[in-house]
C-alpha cells in the first residue's frame, strides 16, 4: 500500500514547517506547497518525505495544475492542510481595500481553490481530512484587525459550509482557532522580552491538528481553539 499523501498550502516558517514535520514522521508523502522557491526548499530541507511545488493559491488555474502534478508524482491527496494566510492589519482609517481583498484572497479564495482540487481524490476513495488554520480574528473583530478579521471570518463560514457538506461523504473537516502568537525567529524578535509561556509553540499546534486528522467519523471535531495558558480569551 502506497503512504498517504499530505498537501499543505503555506508551507513556510512556524506551522507549516511544523506541520510538515509532524506529518512526514507519521509517514505521509508530504506536498510543500508556497509561493517562492527558497520557502519551499527551507522548509523540505531535511524531510525525505516531502516534494515542493511553487504555487500561487489565489490563482485557479495554478493550484489546479498544482494539485493535478501532486497527484502524479505522490499520489491522491488524503489530507489537505490548509495554511496558507495574508494580513495587513490596521483600522478601518489605515488599511486600504486592496488590503482587505488581498487578505480574502489568500485565507478564503485559496481554500476553496484547494479544497476544489482536492476532492476528487477524496471522493474517489470516500475519505479524506481538510483541516484549515484558522484564528480569533474570525470570531470577534478587533479595532486594528479590519483587513485581517473580515477574511479570516469568510474562511470560517467556508470551513463551516464544506463540513456540512462533505462530513456525509466521509470527508472530515475541521478548523484551528489559533489564538496568540506563535513562536518563530520573526516573532521572538520582535517581542525579545516575552517569557517562553507567551507563545504558540508550532509542533504543539501540529501535534493538534494530526490528532485532529486520527478522529473516527462518529466523534469528529469541526472547531478546535489552540491557545497559551495565559492567553486571554
Amino acid at each position: 500500500m502506497s503512504p498517504p499523501v499530505c498537501a499543505i498550502p503555506g508551507a513556510g516558517p512556524g506551522n507549516g514547517r511544523a506541520l510538515a514535520r509532524r506529518f512526514a514522521a507519521a509517514g505521509y508523502r508530504v506536498a510543500l506547497i508556497a509561493r517562492r522557491d527558497e520557502t519551499v526548499a527551507a522548509s523540505a530541507e531535511g524531510l525525505g518525505a516531502a516534494h515542493g511545488y511553487v504555487c500561487d493559491v489565489t490563482d485557479g488555474a495554478a493550484v489546479e495544475a498544482t494539485f493535478k502534478a501532486i497527484a502524479a508524482e505522490l499520489g491522491p491527496v488524503e489530507t489537505l492542510l490548509y495554511n496558507a494566510g495574508n494580513a495587513v492589519f490596521g483600522s478601518v482609517d489605515e488599511v486600504e481595500a486592496a488590503d482587505l481583498e488581498a487578505a480574502w484572497r489568500t485565507n478564503t479564495l485559496g481554500l476553496f481553490h484547494c479544497t476544489r482540487a482536492v476532492l476528487p481524490g477524496m471522493r474517489a476513495a470516500g475519505a479524506g481530512h481538510i483541516v484549515v488554520s484558522g484564528a480569533t480574528a474570525s470570531r470577534k473583530g478587533g479595532a486594528r484587525f479590519a483587513g485581517f478579521a473580515q477574511a479570516k471570518a469568510a474562511q470560517y463560514s467556508l470551513a463551516q459550509s464544506l463540513a456540512r457538506q462533505l462530513g456525509p461523504e466521509g470527508i472530515h473537516v475541521a478548523i484551528a482557532i489559533i489564538d496568540g502568537v506563535v513562536a518563530t525567529p520573526r516573532t521572538r524578535e520582535m517581542m525579545p522580552d516575552r517569557p517562553d509561556t507567551f507563545f504558540l509553540d508550532a509542533d504543539a499546534i501540529a501535534e493538534s491538528v494530526y490528532q485532529i486528522t486520527r478522529q473516527p467519523p462518529s466523534a469528529w471535531t469541526f472547531e478546535f481553539d489552540l491557545r497559551p495558558f495565559g492567553e486571554r480569551w
